[in-house]
Protein backbone atom coordinates (compact mmCIF):
# COMPACT_ATOMS: atom_id res chain seq x y z
CA UNK A 1 0.00 0.00 0.00
CA UNK A 2 1.04 3.77 -0.30
CA UNK A 3 2.30 3.67 3.39
CA UNK A 4 3.08 0.85 4.43
CA UNK A 5 3.48 2.36 8.11
CA UNK A 6 0.70 4.58 8.07
CA UNK A 7 -1.13 2.22 10.64
CA UNK A 8 1.65 2.93 13.30
CA UNK A 9 1.62 6.91 12.37
CA UNK A 10 -1.55 7.68 12.35
CA UNK A 11 -4.82 7.33 14.90
CA UNK A 12 -8.12 6.96 13.84
CA UNK A 13 -10.21 10.24 12.96
CA UNK A 14 -13.69 9.67 11.76
CA UNK A 15 -16.24 12.06 10.78
CA UNK A 16 -16.24 15.10 13.44
CA UNK A 17 -19.87 16.05 14.20
CA UNK A 18 -20.85 19.94 14.58
CA UNK A 19 -20.93 20.76 18.49
CA UNK A 20 -24.41 19.76 20.41
CA UNK A 21 -25.15 23.98 20.69
CA UNK A 22 -25.18 24.41 17.10
CA UNK A 23 -26.58 21.69 15.56
CA UNK A 24 -30.11 21.11 17.48
CA UNK A 25 -31.21 24.52 16.44
CA UNK A 26 -31.14 23.07 12.94
CA UNK A 27 -32.03 20.21 10.38
CA UNK A 28 -28.47 20.19 8.64
CA UNK A 29 -26.55 17.51 8.36
CA UNK A 30 -23.98 16.99 11.99
CA UNK A 31 -21.20 15.98 10.29
CA UNK A 32 -18.67 18.49 8.89
CA UNK A 33 -17.41 18.46 6.05
CA UNK A 34 -14.82 15.97 4.95
CA UNK A 35 -11.24 17.16 4.99
CA UNK A 36 -8.97 15.95 2.26
CA UNK A 37 -5.92 15.79 4.73
CA UNK A 38 -7.69 13.89 7.11
CA UNK A 39 -8.95 12.17 4.64
CA UNK A 40 -5.34 11.18 3.35
CA UNK A 41 -4.16 10.38 6.65
CA UNK A 42 -7.13 7.75 7.07
CA UNK A 43 -6.42 5.96 3.98
CA UNK A 44 -2.46 5.89 4.88
CA UNK A 45 -3.94 3.73 7.70
CA UNK A 46 -4.54 1.00 5.15
CA UNK A 47 -2.24 -1.99 6.07
CA UNK A 48 -0.45 -4.41 3.63
CA UNK A 49 -3.20 -6.97 4.71
CA UNK A 50 -2.45 -9.89 2.79
CA UNK A 51 -6.43 -11.36 3.00
CA UNK A 52 -8.25 -7.60 2.70
CA UNK A 53 -11.52 -8.96 5.05
CA UNK A 54 -12.81 -5.52 4.49
CA UNK A 55 -14.67 -6.72 1.03
CA UNK A 56 -16.20 -9.83 2.81
CA UNK A 57 -17.91 -7.40 5.95
CA UNK A 58 -18.51 -4.89 3.11
CA UNK A 59 -22.26 -6.35 1.02
CA UNK A 60 -21.66 -4.82 -1.91
CA UNK A 61 -17.78 -6.28 -2.40
CA UNK A 62 -16.67 -2.67 -2.26
CA UNK A 63 -12.39 -2.48 -3.64
CA UNK A 64 -11.40 -0.63 -0.06
CA UNK A 65 -7.38 -1.22 -0.06
CA UNK A 66 -7.64 0.25 -3.83
CA UNK A 67 -9.64 2.94 -3.39
CA UNK A 68 -7.34 3.82 0.01
CA UNK A 69 -4.54 3.40 -2.20
CA UNK A 70 -5.65 6.09 -4.29
CA UNK A 71 -6.78 8.33 -1.94
CA UNK A 72 -3.23 7.93 0.05
CA UNK A 73 -1.08 8.78 -3.27
CA UNK A 74 -3.81 11.87 -4.31
CA UNK A 75 -5.38 10.13 -6.76
CA UNK A 76 -8.76 11.31 -6.08
CA UNK A 77 -10.11 10.88 -9.72
CA UNK A 78 -8.80 6.66 -9.93
CA UNK A 79 -10.45 6.33 -6.61
CA UNK A 80 -13.99 7.66 -7.50
CA UNK A 81 -13.74 5.06 -10.29
CA UNK A 82 -12.85 2.05 -8.26
CA UNK A 83 -15.55 3.16 -5.81
CA UNK A 84 -17.96 4.21 -8.91
CA UNK A 85 -17.60 0.51 -10.29
CA UNK A 86 -19.13 -1.47 -6.99
CA UNK A 87 -21.42 1.50 -5.18
CA UNK A 88 -23.96 2.78 -7.46
CA UNK A 89 -24.45 5.32 -3.81
CA UNK A 90 -21.57 6.06 -1.90
CA UNK A 91 -23.23 9.40 -0.93
CA UNK A 92 -25.87 7.36 0.97
CA UNK A 93 -23.67 4.69 2.31
CA UNK A 94 -21.04 6.85 3.07
CA UNK A 95 -23.11 9.16 5.56
CA UNK A 96 -25.34 6.18 6.99
CA UNK A 97 -24.20 2.81 6.97
CA UNK A 98 -23.27 1.18 9.91
CA UNK A 99 -20.01 0.33 8.16
CA UNK A 100 -19.68 -3.37 8.24
CA UNK A 101 -16.24 -3.38 6.45
CA UNK A 102 -14.76 -1.77 9.00
CA UNK A 103 -15.52 -4.62 11.79
CA UNK A 104 -13.81 -6.68 9.75
CA UNK A 105 -10.69 -4.87 8.98
CA UNK A 106 -7.74 -6.78 9.75
CA UNK A 107 -6.21 -3.51 11.64
CA UNK A 108 -9.17 -3.86 13.61
CA UNK A 109 -8.02 -6.91 15.44
CA UNK A 110 -5.85 -5.01 17.83
CA UNK A 111 -6.43 -1.38 16.93
CA UNK A 112 -9.18 1.17 16.35
CA UNK A 113 -10.49 -0.09 12.23
CA UNK A 114 -9.24 1.94 9.14
CA UNK A 115 -12.29 5.00 9.07
CA UNK A 116 -13.41 3.48 5.30
CA UNK A 117 -17.16 5.28 5.87
CA UNK A 118 -15.19 8.72 5.98
CA UNK A 119 -13.14 7.82 3.16
CA UNK A 120 -16.02 6.96 0.71
CA UNK A 121 -17.67 10.00 1.97
CA UNK A 122 -14.92 11.89 0.43
CA UNK A 123 -14.32 10.41 -2.48
CA UNK A 124 -17.86 11.09 -3.68
CA UNK A 125 -17.95 14.21 -2.74
CA UNK A 126 -14.67 15.00 -4.05
CA UNK A 127 -15.94 13.72 -7.71
CA UNK A 128 -18.77 16.14 -7.21
CA UNK A 129 -16.78 18.93 -6.52
CA UNK A 130 -14.39 17.78 -9.63
CA UNK A 131 -17.33 17.49 -11.98
CA UNK A 132 -16.42 13.52 -12.55
CA UNK A 133 -20.38 12.44 -11.76
CA UNK A 134 -21.10 12.48 -15.21
CA UNK A 135 -24.53 10.73 -17.07
CA UNK A 136 -23.60 7.97 -18.84
CA UNK A 137 -25.93 7.04 -21.20
CA UNK A 138 -26.27 4.20 -23.30
CA UNK A 139 -25.09 3.94 -26.52
CA UNK A 140 -27.63 1.40 -27.47
CA UNK A 141 -31.17 0.65 -26.26
CA UNK A 142 -32.19 -3.24 -25.92
CA UNK A 143 -36.16 -2.48 -26.62
CA UNK A 144 -37.07 -3.73 -23.32
CA UNK A 145 -38.96 -2.24 -20.82
CA UNK A 146 -38.87 -2.99 -17.13
CA UNK A 147 -40.70 -0.88 -14.80
CA UNK A 148 -39.25 -1.15 -11.16
CA UNK A 149 -41.82 -0.64 -7.95
CA UNK A 150 -40.46 1.64 -5.24
CA UNK A 151 -37.69 4.20 -5.51
CA UNK A 152 -35.87 3.42 -1.99
CA UNK A 153 -32.01 2.54 -2.12
CA UNK A 154 -32.78 -0.88 -4.09
CA UNK A 155 -35.39 0.81 -6.06
CA UNK A 156 -32.77 2.99 -6.99
CA UNK A 157 -30.15 0.69 -7.60
CA UNK A 158 -31.72 -1.52 -9.78
CA UNK A 159 -33.01 1.47 -12.25
CA UNK A 160 -29.29 2.58 -12.45
CA UNK A 161 -27.89 -0.78 -13.62
CA UNK A 162 -30.52 -1.73 -15.96
CA UNK A 163 -30.67 1.57 -17.67
CA UNK A 164 -26.77 0.91 -17.85
CA UNK A 165 -28.04 -2.37 -19.92
CA UNK A 166 -29.90 -0.28 -22.45
CA UNK A 167 -33.20 -1.45 -21.12
CA UNK A 168 -36.00 1.60 -20.70
CA UNK A 169 -36.59 1.75 -17.27
CA UNK A 170 -40.26 3.48 -15.34
CA UNK A 171 -39.27 3.90 -12.01
CA UNK A 172 -42.70 4.47 -10.12
CA UNK A 173 -42.99 5.82 -6.53
CA UNK A 174 -46.53 6.02 -4.16
CA UNK A 175 -45.10 9.38 -2.04
CA UNK A 176 -44.51 12.67 -4.18
CA UNK A 177 -40.75 12.42 -4.36
CA UNK A 178 -38.04 9.93 -5.28
CA UNK A 179 -36.36 8.44 -2.51
CA UNK A 180 -38.44 5.76 -0.35
CA UNK A 181 -36.66 5.22 3.02
CA UNK A 182 -33.90 7.80 2.46
CA UNK A 183 -36.50 10.37 1.27
CA UNK A 184 -38.86 9.94 4.46
CA UNK A 185 -37.18 8.04 6.90
CA UNK A 186 -33.54 9.24 6.87
CA UNK A 187 -33.66 12.39 8.87
CA UNK A 188 -32.11 15.61 7.04
CA UNK A 189 -29.52 15.88 9.68
CA UNK A 190 -27.84 12.51 8.69
CA UNK A 191 -28.62 13.12 4.84
CA UNK A 192 -29.78 16.31 2.99
CA UNK A 193 -32.11 15.63 0.68
CA UNK A 194 -30.16 17.83 -2.34
CA UNK A 195 -27.72 14.28 -2.21
CA UNK A 196 -31.02 12.52 -3.44
CA UNK A 197 -32.18 15.06 -5.85
CA UNK A 198 -28.12 15.46 -6.64
CA UNK A 199 -28.17 12.35 -7.81
CA UNK A 200 -31.92 11.49 -9.33
CA UNK A 201 -30.83 14.49 -11.72
CA UNK A 202 -27.75 12.14 -13.61
CA UNK A 203 -30.09 9.02 -13.46
CA UNK A 204 -32.60 11.09 -15.45
CA UNK A 205 -30.22 12.44 -17.83
CA UNK A 206 -29.08 8.74 -18.30
CA UNK A 207 -32.48 7.78 -19.11
CA UNK A 208 -34.38 6.23 -16.23
CA UNK A 209 -37.71 8.02 -15.92
CA UNK A 210 -39.08 8.45 -12.49
CA UNK A 211 -43.23 8.65 -12.05
CA UNK A 212 -43.90 9.78 -8.46
CA UNK A 213 -47.77 9.75 -6.98
CA UNK A 214 -48.71 6.72 -8.45
CA UNK A 215 -49.65 4.06 -5.88
CA UNK A 216 -49.39 0.71 -8.29
CA UNK A 217 -51.72 -1.96 -7.51
CA UNK A 218 -54.02 1.32 -7.43
CA UNK A 219 -53.65 3.88 -9.68
CA UNK A 220 -52.17 0.98 -11.84
CA UNK A 221 -53.47 -2.49 -11.82
CA UNK A 222 -51.52 -5.86 -11.60
CA UNK A 223 -53.00 -6.32 -14.58
CA UNK A 224 -51.49 -3.70 -16.79
CA UNK A 225 -48.62 -3.22 -15.27
CA UNK A 226 -47.74 -6.81 -16.40
CA UNK A 227 -49.03 -6.56 -20.05
CA UNK A 228 -46.80 -3.04 -20.16
CA UNK A 229 -43.55 -4.09 -19.02
CA UNK A 230 -41.21 -6.76 -20.46
CA UNK A 231 -40.26 -6.85 -16.44
CA UNK A 232 -41.09 -5.66 -13.34
CA UNK A 233 -39.04 -5.39 -10.20
CA UNK A 234 -40.91 -5.14 -6.59
CA UNK A 235 -38.75 -2.66 -4.32
CA UNK A 236 -41.55 -1.36 -1.68
CA UNK A 237 -39.64 -2.47 1.30
CA UNK A 238 -40.88 -3.61 4.09
CA UNK A 239 -44.05 -1.83 5.37
CA UNK A 240 -45.80 -3.50 7.74
CA UNK A 241 -44.54 -2.01 11.31
CA UNK A 242 -44.60 -3.92 14.82
CA UNK A 243 -47.19 -3.06 16.68
CA UNK A 244 -47.59 -3.20 20.42
CA UNK A 245 -50.57 -4.16 21.40
CA UNK A 246 -51.16 -3.90 24.74
CA UNK A 247 -53.68 -1.62 26.87
CA UNK A 248 -54.25 1.57 25.62
CA UNK A 249 -52.44 1.31 21.99
CA UNK A 250 -55.31 3.62 20.49
CA UNK A 251 -55.10 6.05 22.71
CA UNK A 252 -53.76 9.56 21.05
CA UNK A 253 -49.83 10.51 21.35
CA UNK A 254 -49.02 6.66 20.31
CA UNK A 255 -47.49 6.56 17.00
CA UNK A 256 -45.24 4.54 14.76
CA UNK A 257 -41.74 6.00 14.50
CA UNK A 258 -41.90 6.54 10.74
CA UNK A 259 -45.20 8.74 10.89
CA UNK A 260 -43.11 10.68 13.00
CA UNK A 261 -40.04 10.93 11.29
CA UNK A 262 -41.58 11.71 7.72
CA UNK A 263 -43.87 14.25 8.78
CA UNK A 264 -40.60 16.35 9.95
CA UNK A 265 -38.92 15.56 7.22
CA UNK A 266 -41.75 16.94 4.63
CA UNK A 267 -41.93 19.72 6.91
CA UNK A 268 -38.19 20.21 6.20
CA UNK A 269 -38.76 19.60 2.49
CA UNK A 270 -41.75 22.21 2.26
CA UNK A 271 -39.55 24.62 4.21
CA UNK A 272 -36.30 24.68 2.29
CA UNK A 273 -34.67 28.19 1.84
CA UNK A 274 -37.31 30.15 3.83
CA UNK A 275 -37.53 31.27 7.40
CA UNK A 276 -39.76 29.24 8.88
CA UNK A 277 -39.56 27.98 12.87
CA UNK A 278 -39.23 24.12 11.82
CA UNK A 279 -40.84 23.20 15.28
CA UNK A 280 -44.30 24.85 14.13
CA UNK A 281 -46.99 23.09 11.75
CA UNK A 282 -46.46 24.27 8.40
CA UNK A 283 -49.31 25.13 6.71
CA UNK A 284 -50.43 23.25 3.31
CA UNK A 285 -49.68 19.57 4.80
CA UNK A 286 -52.36 17.64 6.39
CA UNK A 287 -51.40 14.52 7.86
CA UNK A 288 -54.36 11.18 8.96
CA UNK A 289 -53.24 11.54 12.55
CA UNK A 290 -52.55 15.20 13.11
CA UNK A 291 -49.60 17.31 12.75
CA UNK A 292 -47.28 15.22 15.40
CA UNK A 293 -44.75 17.65 16.97
CA UNK A 294 -42.09 16.66 20.57
CA UNK A 295 -42.49 20.45 21.52
CA UNK A 296 -42.58 20.83 25.13
CA UNK A 297 -43.99 16.77 25.53
CA UNK A 298 -42.30 14.30 27.22
CA UNK A 299 -41.53 11.53 24.89
CA UNK A 300 -40.50 7.87 25.21
CA UNK A 301 -38.92 5.98 21.89
CA UNK A 302 -40.08 2.47 22.13
CA UNK A 303 -37.07 0.09 20.77
CA UNK A 304 -33.31 0.89 20.94
CA UNK A 305 -32.41 1.00 16.99
CA UNK A 306 -31.45 3.44 14.29
CA UNK A 307 -34.92 4.33 14.11
CA UNK A 308 -35.48 5.13 17.82
CA UNK A 309 -32.16 6.95 17.55
CA UNK A 310 -33.76 9.24 14.87
CA UNK A 311 -36.85 9.68 16.39
CA UNK A 312 -34.07 11.10 19.61
CA UNK A 313 -32.83 13.58 17.70
CA UNK A 314 -35.73 15.18 15.40
CA UNK A 315 -37.36 15.22 19.19
CA UNK A 316 -34.47 17.28 20.83
CA UNK A 317 -34.78 19.48 17.53
CA UNK A 318 -38.34 20.06 17.88
CA UNK A 319 -37.69 21.40 21.60
CA UNK A 320 -39.29 18.03 24.01
CA UNK A 321 -39.33 18.16 27.29
CA UNK A 322 -37.50 15.26 28.32
CA UNK A 323 -36.69 12.23 26.26
CA UNK A 324 -36.59 8.11 27.48
CA UNK A 325 -35.24 5.22 24.64
CA UNK A 326 -36.09 2.68 26.61
CA UNK A 327 -35.23 -1.15 24.65
CA UNK A 328 -36.49 -4.30 25.55
CA UNK A 329 -32.87 -6.42 25.26
CA UNK A 330 -29.98 -6.45 27.62
CA UNK A 331 -27.47 -3.86 27.06
CA UNK A 332 -24.47 -4.73 24.59
CA UNK A 333 -20.97 -4.30 26.24
CA UNK A 334 -19.13 -1.38 25.66
CA UNK A 335 -16.71 -3.24 24.21
CA UNK A 336 -16.76 -6.24 21.10
CA UNK A 337 -18.49 -8.87 22.53
CA UNK A 338 -16.85 -12.21 23.18
CA UNK A 339 -19.19 -14.32 21.14
CA UNK A 340 -19.03 -12.18 18.58
CA UNK A 341 -15.04 -12.04 17.51
CA UNK A 342 -13.51 -10.40 14.80
CA UNK A 343 -14.01 -10.42 11.91
CA UNK A 344 -18.13 -10.95 12.88
CA UNK A 345 -20.56 -7.98 13.21
CA UNK A 346 -19.37 -7.14 17.05
CA UNK A 347 -22.11 -7.07 19.35
CA UNK A 348 -21.33 -3.67 21.63
CA UNK A 349 -22.70 -1.20 22.32
CA UNK A 350 -23.62 1.96 19.52
CA UNK A 351 -23.48 5.75 20.67
CA UNK A 352 -25.05 7.79 17.94
CA UNK A 353 -24.99 11.79 17.44
CA UNK A 354 -28.24 11.59 18.27
CA UNK A 355 -28.31 10.17 21.75
CA UNK A 356 -25.27 12.38 22.52
CA UNK A 357 -27.70 15.22 21.89
CA UNK A 358 -29.53 14.23 24.98
CA UNK A 359 -31.80 11.09 26.07
CA UNK A 360 -32.22 8.86 28.81
CA UNK A 361 -31.19 5.28 27.71
CA UNK A 362 -33.34 2.07 29.67
CA UNK A 363 -31.99 -1.38 28.79
CA UNK A 364 -34.60 -4.31 29.90
CA UNK A 365 -37.71 -2.26 29.63
CA UNK A 366 -40.95 -4.02 28.57
CA UNK A 367 -44.05 -1.71 27.99
CA UNK A 368 -46.87 -3.02 29.65
CA UNK A 369 -49.84 0.10 28.67
CA UNK A 370 -50.31 3.45 27.56
CA UNK A 371 -52.33 5.12 30.10
CA UNK A 372 -54.94 8.01 29.13
CA UNK A 373 -56.52 10.94 30.47
CA UNK A 374 -60.21 11.51 30.26
CA UNK A 375 -60.11 13.05 26.99
CA UNK A 376 -58.37 9.89 25.64
CA UNK A 377 -54.84 11.61 25.55
CA UNK A 378 -51.75 9.66 26.50
CA UNK A 379 -50.34 10.86 29.78
CA UNK A 380 -48.14 8.12 30.70
CA UNK A 381 -46.57 4.64 30.28
CA UNK A 382 -46.55 1.61 32.65
CA UNK A 383 -42.94 0.04 32.20
CA UNK A 384 -41.92 -2.84 34.11
CA UNK A 385 -37.60 -4.19 34.21
CA UNK A 386 -37.04 -7.89 33.05
CA UNK A 387 -34.67 -10.48 32.89
CA UNK A 388 -33.97 -13.03 30.16
CA UNK A 389 -33.63 -16.46 31.17
CA UNK A 390 -33.01 -19.68 29.47
CA UNK A 391 -36.33 -22.33 29.67
CA UNK A 392 -35.57 -25.25 27.86
CA UNK A 393 -32.43 -23.61 26.00
CA UNK A 394 -34.40 -21.43 24.55
CA UNK A 395 -34.20 -17.52 26.51
CA UNK A 396 -37.63 -15.70 27.81
CA UNK A 397 -38.18 -12.39 29.41
CA UNK A 398 -39.33 -12.40 33.32
CA UNK A 399 -40.49 -9.31 35.09
CA UNK A 400 -38.39 -9.00 38.25
CA UNK A 401 -41.05 -7.71 40.95
CA UNK A 402 -41.35 -4.63 42.38
CA UNK A 403 -40.08 -2.66 39.63
CA UNK A 404 -43.01 -1.34 37.66
CA UNK A 405 -43.69 2.20 37.22
CA UNK A 406 -45.28 5.13 35.86
CA UNK A 407 -43.65 7.39 33.52
CA UNK A 408 -45.26 10.72 32.25
CA UNK A 409 -45.43 10.55 28.35
CA UNK A 410 -47.68 12.79 25.99
CA UNK A 411 -45.55 11.22 22.87
CA UNK A 412 -44.94 7.57 22.97
CA UNK A 413 -43.14 6.78 19.55
CA UNK A 414 -43.31 2.93 18.25
CA UNK A 415 -39.71 2.15 16.99
CA UNK A 416 -39.73 -1.81 16.70
CA UNK A 417 -39.09 -2.36 13.02
CA UNK A 418 -40.75 -3.60 10.24
CA UNK A 419 -42.56 -7.49 9.64
CA UNK A 420 -42.81 -8.13 6.17
CA UNK A 421 -44.21 -5.92 2.83
CA UNK A 422 -48.04 -5.29 2.95
CA UNK A 423 -49.25 -7.93 0.96
CA UNK A 424 -52.93 -6.85 0.36
CA UNK A 425 -52.94 -5.10 -3.33
CA UNK A 426 -50.39 -5.40 -5.85
CA UNK A 427 -48.31 -8.21 -4.46
CA UNK A 428 -51.33 -10.41 -4.29
CA UNK A 429 -52.87 -9.46 -7.12
CA UNK A 430 -49.61 -10.38 -8.96
CA UNK A 431 -49.75 -13.76 -7.28
CA UNK A 432 -46.16 -14.26 -5.87
CA UNK A 433 -45.27 -16.44 -2.90
CA UNK A 434 -44.27 -15.58 0.75
CA UNK A 435 -41.66 -16.98 2.56
CA UNK A 436 -41.93 -18.14 5.90
CA UNK A 437 -41.46 -14.66 7.38
CA UNK A 438 -43.43 -13.31 5.26
CA UNK A 439 -41.57 -11.67 2.92
CA UNK A 440 -41.06 -11.91 -1.13
CA UNK A 441 -39.70 -15.79 -1.67
CA UNK A 442 -37.38 -15.07 -4.48
CA UNK A 443 -34.43 -17.24 -3.62
CA UNK A 444 -32.20 -15.36 -7.12
CA UNK A 445 -34.48 -12.46 -7.14
CA UNK A 446 -37.06 -14.28 -9.38
CA UNK A 447 -40.37 -14.51 -7.65
CA UNK A 448 -42.70 -17.34 -8.53
CA UNK A 449 -44.39 -15.29 -11.48
CA UNK A 450 -41.37 -15.64 -13.85
CA UNK A 451 -41.66 -12.05 -15.38
CA UNK A 452 -41.44 -10.64 -11.58
CA UNK A 453 -38.85 -9.71 -9.49
CA UNK A 454 -37.77 -8.07 -6.25
CA UNK A 455 -34.99 -6.78 -4.22
CA UNK A 456 -34.06 -5.31 -1.06
CA UNK A 457 -36.35 -4.98 1.86
CA UNK A 458 -39.20 -7.06 0.20
CA UNK A 459 -37.16 -9.91 -0.25
CA UNK A 460 -34.91 -10.28 2.64
CA UNK A 461 -36.43 -8.64 5.54
CA UNK A 462 -35.74 -5.25 7.10
CA UNK A 463 -31.89 -4.44 6.34
CA UNK A 464 -29.69 -1.68 5.88
CA UNK A 465 -29.61 0.63 3.27
CA UNK A 466 -25.93 -0.67 1.43
CA UNK A 467 -27.81 -4.26 1.45
CA UNK A 468 -30.43 -2.64 -0.70
CA UNK A 469 -28.48 -1.57 -3.06
CA UNK A 470 -26.41 -5.05 -3.67
CA UNK A 471 -29.72 -6.27 -3.74
CA UNK A 472 -31.13 -3.91 -6.50
CA UNK A 473 -27.90 -4.77 -8.29
CA UNK A 474 -28.19 -8.12 -7.93
CA UNK A 475 -31.70 -8.42 -8.97
CA UNK A 476 -31.03 -6.30 -12.16
CA UNK A 477 -28.61 -8.63 -13.66
CA UNK A 478 -30.74 -11.52 -13.11
CA UNK A 479 -33.79 -9.53 -14.79
CA UNK A 480 -30.81 -8.45 -17.50
CA UNK A 481 -29.91 -12.25 -17.91
CA UNK A 482 -33.78 -13.12 -18.62
CA UNK A 483 -34.49 -10.82 -20.83
CA UNK A 484 -31.60 -10.83 -22.94
CA UNK A 485 -30.15 -14.61 -22.17
CA UNK A 486 -26.82 -13.42 -20.78
CA UNK A 487 -25.97 -9.81 -18.84
CA UNK A 488 -22.95 -7.84 -18.74
CA UNK A 489 -23.44 -5.82 -15.94
CA UNK A 490 -21.44 -5.77 -12.80
CA UNK A 491 -21.23 -9.42 -11.01
CA UNK A 492 -20.76 -9.39 -6.97
CA UNK A 493 -17.20 -11.05 -6.39
CA UNK A 494 -17.75 -14.65 -4.94
CA UNK A 495 -16.40 -14.40 -1.68
CA UNK A 496 -13.85 -16.51 -0.06
CA UNK A 497 -15.72 -16.22 3.71
CA UNK A 498 -18.87 -17.40 4.25
CA UNK A 499 -21.11 -14.49 4.62
CA UNK A 500 -23.14 -16.35 7.65
CA UNK A 501 -19.35 -16.40 8.97
CA UNK A 502 -19.45 -12.94 8.99
CA UNK A 503 -22.32 -12.61 10.97
CA UNK A 504 -24.01 -9.88 7.76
Amino acid sequence: MGKPTGFLEFEREASKYRSVEERIKDYQEVEEKYDPKQTNRQAARCMDCGIPFCHNGCPLGNIIPEFNDAVYEENWKQAYEILDSTNNFPEFTGRICPAPCESSCVLGINKPPVAIEYIEKSIIEKAYEKGWVVPHIPKVRTGKTVAVVGSGPAGMATASQLNKAGHTVTLFERADQIGGLVRYGIPDFKLNKDLIDRRIAVMEEEGVIFKTKINVGVDISAERLQSSFDAIVLTGGSTVPRDLAIPGRELKGVHFAMEFLSQQNKRVADSKGKNVDFLKSHEGISYQNGDLTAMDKNVVVIGGGDTGSDCVGTSNRQGAKEIHQVEIMPMPPLERAESTPWPLWPMQLRTSSSHLEGVDREWQINTKAFIGDENGNLKALKLVNIEWVKDNGRMSMKEIPGTEKEVTCELALLAAGFLHPQHEGLLNDLGVEFDQRGNINAPKYQTSNEKVFTAGDMRRGQSLVVWAISEGREAARAVDEYLMGESFLEAKAVSMISPAYLGI
